[in-house]
Formats: structure tokens, C-alpha cells, sequence
């Protein structure tokens, strides 16, 4: 499909002369118009010009929600360089690990993140640091971002082909180093025009931003997306305080709410003012990243009775939308149909396609489609088949064209040859009164060659539930092969910045208990 804009910085230029005097961010109280926003990627893309950023070296972007980090997406655009966004979580010797990967010599840093970056293994990667907020030590390798966006010199357009590589986001991580999943201005706008077109988005709206940029979901549906439509995006630069988001979100009239199941899980729960319900112009809420729960889904549902939950897949390689609810028709439990233009298909291990209702490896094809992964052309060739995308998860497609998600296939358990699906488990787990989530993962077993076990986070003010009771619970509902071996009760399931278990640390943490 041919999109209206070759890349990023084509993007702006267009919508600043069609929209010049629009606000394209709000940022607390201040206002920045799409005028502003070319104008401040323009000077920052000279900038790095004069520090020797040139067409294909990568820059590296370690940044709070900002319109910073916007500036400096739409600026390394323009010098045909390549962003590399980092996860702000990961500590000294990832971020150095990426760095080194990913060959970038120049990082864009938020103040808040100083302790990590000042680390002498993270610094010896580089040759300059920009610094948004303030930064104590100022000098040649460390700028402020306040004297780089006003670099008074101009550089010529030396931006990229729509298909060309523009960006490399990381994966999480969650098995073994992460990989640099290889974007491009076409794959990020294929995300970002198909997801509109399946929630009606249009250049009216407002999309809040809270979820971290530097994640796949919110750098194409809450960066990109917004801009692509000449619409407007909410940043919010820290989750805390929380009621920060609800403020804005009413102030700023947003009518478009990304979020991810716990935010989802503490709306339902939470007690807001007659006036936030009554006012709020909400008509869509995104939810992605991680499983929503049934129960999230219909207190969702109950409380926000004027708005619709959207539930949504994806994953980076996918830049990273496949599929979500469509506006029209929602189906419970179910991750929507495919994106406009995409495809989506059922597979067994043989990769032959399978009929609808059975359940297999899933499958998506379309202009998302990563071009590979960075350096690794093994992996890529092992992910991408015949120009298919192998996702790594397991699920089935309804008549209707409908995903349904069961499980990442690396966490499958197979007990005496039959397999179990974690995510069943935690589904009836997570029904049980008191508790709040739920991981399965499977052990090795002498006698079925694995079980399953169970770990149990309960809701905050819950200080104990009724095992015995669950136990029943679970052998009402499951299959007796399916019942969990072992129930742990912990504080809090080890997350990632986007709130999806991580399996392999509690896997870990077995080993070394046992």
C-alpha cells in the first residue's frame, strides 16, 4: 500500500504546512504546535549534523515521555540516521549491552536517568551525550538538550525511503539477550493507519501518552498514530502521581486511552470523582502488551458504560499492532481481527495452515512486517518464512476472523504428552476471589515429564485467601491434569516496563530455591 508520507520527517513537513498553528503536543501547560515541532526538529537534526550524526549511524534514545524524545525522532529522521529508543528500566551493563549491539555512539538522555548513564561501562560506548532537564557536569561529550535545539545552522533533508530502516526497537528480553527488531517509516505508518482505521480515528482526536515511548505500542500508536492523522497527542512525562493522568485526561479533553491490563485492573478499582465520569470525553480505551482479564474487561465495561475497552495484539516484530477489536464489534476474550491490509493465519508445525477453531502457531503477514533482526540473520530467518511472520504465541481464529491468544508456545507445558496452556490456568486462577494476577510455568516432572505450578499475587488489601477454597476451585474448572502442583503466594510477579510477566525469573527463582 502507497502511505501519504515517505518518513518521519516528511511526515511533519507536510502536516506543519497543512496544520502549522495546531497544537501537536500538550505537554502539562504548555502547547507545541506543528509548526513548533518542525521547526525544533530541524534545528536538533543540524545539530547533530555538526557532531558528525550522518545517513545510517544510530542514536540512541534513553528518555522519560517527553516532547523531547519527539523532537529527536523527527530530527535523526531527517539526517537519514536510525533511533534506537531503550528501554529507561534496564540497568547499567543492558543499556551498555545495547549500545554496543546496536553500534550507537551518541545517546539522548533524560537527567532522570543519570545514575545509569554516567556508569563508566555505559559511557565508554560513546562519543556525546544530549541531556534533557537538567545535567551538573556540562562539556564536550555531555550537552544540554536546550543548546542543541537551538543550533542556529540549517542541514539538508537527507532523509530515508519509505522501506528503508528508520528504527531498531529491542525486544524485552524475556529468553536470552535482546534482539533489535529492524523498522521501517512504512511498517510503523502501516501500524499506525490501520489501527485508525479500526477504531474511526480521525485529526480530531486526542491520545494520552503515559505508557513509555521507548515501547513499540506507544511509539506507533501514541507517537506516530497522532501525528499521522494531524491529531494531537496528551504527554505525560511520569505515571506518578497517578491522578496527574486523570487530570489531564479530563483537561485535555483526550478521547483516546492507551493502556495495559494493571492500569485497566486499578480504573476498575478505583474511585473517581462524579465529575471525571460525568465529564471525560473518553470514547475508546487501548488496551495491549499483556492478557486483559475477563474480570478487567466486564468492570470496565460496567463503569465506563459511555466508552468501549479495545483489546488489541501485537509484538515489536510486528511494529508491533496485528490485530485488536474493531470498533464495531467486540468479542470477549478475543484480540480483534487483523489490522487493514494485513493477514493472519493459523499454522501447524509443518507451517500448514489450519481450519478455523483449532489451535496452532499464529502467523501475520502485511506491510508490519519487520526486516529482520539486527545482525542476527539466523534468528531473522527462523522468524520470518516466505515473508510470514512466526510470532511465537499460540491461539485459533473464529469464523469471523477473530484471534484468540492461548499462550506463548515457549511456555506451553506439555505433561505426559498433553499439552497444557498456562493461560487457561491463570484465567481461572485470576476469577478467584482475592486474587489479583497470576503465573503458570511448567517443571521438569521424573513421572509426567512436567507440571505445572502456580504463582499467586493477591489483590493490595487482601492479606490471605482461602487455599483450600481455591484448590476447589480449580478442580471445578480444570481438567485434573490441568490443576496446578504447587501454589506459591508472592508480594509481586516480576514484571517488565509494560506489565507482562516475566516466566523466566520465576523459573530462576525455582531453580535456585530448589
Amino acid at each position: 500500500m502507497k502511505y501519504p508520507f515517505k518518513n518521519f520527517y516528511d511526515l511533519i513537513t507536510q502536516q506543519a504546512k497543512k496544520r502549522g498553528r495546531k497544537t501537536a503536543l500538550f505537554v502539562g501547560d504548555e502547547k507545541i504546535s506543528y509548526k513548533e515541532l518542525h521547526q525544533k526538529a530541524d534545528t536538533l537534526a543540524a545539530f547533530l549534523a555538526n557532531n558528525e550524526v550522518k545517513k545510517g549511524d544510530k542514536v540512541a534514545l534513553f528518555m522519560r515521555n517527553s516532547a523531547e524524545f519527539i523532537y529527536a525522532v523527527l530530527a535523526i529522521n531527517k539526517l537519514g540516521a536510525i533511533s534506537v529508543p531503550i528501554n529507561t528500566f534496564l540497568k547499567e551493563h543492558e543499556l551498555s549491552y545495547i549500545l554496543e549491539d546496536s553500534e550507537a555512539k551518541v545517546l539522548i538522555s533524560s537527567q532522570v536517568h543519570e545514575a545509569v548513564v554516567k556508569h563508566e561501562e555505559v559511557q565508554s560506548n560513546l562519543n556525546l551525550t544530549i541531556w534533557e532537564g537538567e545535567f551538573s557536569e556540562y562539556n564536550t561529550r555531555h550537552v544540554p538538550f536546550d543548546k542543541a535545539i537551538t543550533f542556529p545552522e540549517q542541514v539538508e533533508d537527507n532523509s530515508m525511503g519509505s522501506e528503508e530502516l528508520a528504527v531498531i526497537i529491542y525486544t524485552s528480553g524475556t529468553t536470552g539477550k535482546p534482539k533489535g527488531a529492524m523498522l521501517s517509516c512504512q511498517n510503523i505508518f502501516s501500524n499506525a493507519h490501520g489501527g485508525a482505521l479500526h477504531v474511526d480515528a480521525n485529526h480530531k482526536e486526542r491520545v494520552v501518552v503515559f505508557l513509555p515511548m521507548f515501547h513499540s505500542f506507544t511509539f506507533a500508536i501514541g507517537v506516530i498514530m497522532p501525528l499521522y492523522l494531524g491529531a494531537s497527542s496528551v504527554v505525560i512525562k511520569s505515571l506518578k502521581p497517578f491522578a496527574n493522568i486523570f487530570k489531564q485526561v479530563l483537561l485535555k479533553r483526550v478521547t483516546i486511552f492507551l493502556g495495559i491490563p494493571d492500569v485497566y485492573n486499578a480504573l476498575v478499582k478505583a474511585k473517581l470523582p462524579w465529575y471525571f465520569m460525568w465529564f471525560n470525553a473518553v470514547r475508546i480505551f487501548v488496551s495491549g502488551a499483556a492478557a486483559l482479564q475477563p474480570k478487567t474487561l466486564e468492570g470496565m465495561q460496567k463503569k465506563f458504560t459511555r466508552s468501549k475497552l479495545l483489546e488489541g495484539y501485537g509484538l515489536s516484530e510486528a511494529s508491533p499492532a496485528v490485530s485488536i477489536n474493531p470498533i464495531k464489534q467486540q468479542k470477549a476474550k478475543s484480540v480483534g481481527t487483523a489490522l487493514h491490509g494485513y493477514q493472519i493465519k493459523i499454522v501447524n508445525e509443518n507451517l500448514m495452515e489450519l481450519p478455523r477453531g483449532e489451535i496452532g502457531d499464529i502467523m501475520t503477514h502485511g506491510d508490519n512486517i519487520m526486516l529482520g533482526y539486527l545482525k542476527r540473520p539466523e534468528a531473522t530467518a527462523e522468524t520470518i518464512i516466505n515473508g510470514w511472520l512466526l510470532t511465537g504465541d499460540m491461539g485459533y481464529m473464529d469464523e469471523d476472523g477473530f484471534l484468540y491468544i492461548v499462550d506463548r508456545k515457549k511456555d506451553l507445558v506439555i505433561s505426559k504428552g498433553i499439552n497444557i496452556y498456562p493461560r487457561e490456568l491463570e484465567e481461572v486462577i485470576d476469577g478467584f476471589t482475592g486474587v489479583a494476577s497470576s503465573a503458570v510455568v511448567g517443571i521438569p516432572d521424573e513421572n509426567s515429564g512436567e507440571i505445572p505450578i502456580a504463582y499467586i499475587e493477591l489483590e493490595e488489601e487482601v492479606e490471605s485467601i482461602d487455599e483450600l477454597a481455591l484448590k476447589k476451585h480449580l478442580r471445578e474448572n480444570l481438567a485434573n491434569y490441568k490443576v496446578p502442583r504447587q501454589l506459591h503466594f508472592i508480594d509481586e510477579l516480576p514484571k517488565n516496563a509494560t506489565g507482562k510477566v516475566l516466566k523466566r525469573e520465576l523459573k530462576e527463582q525455582l531453580k535456585k530455591s530448589s
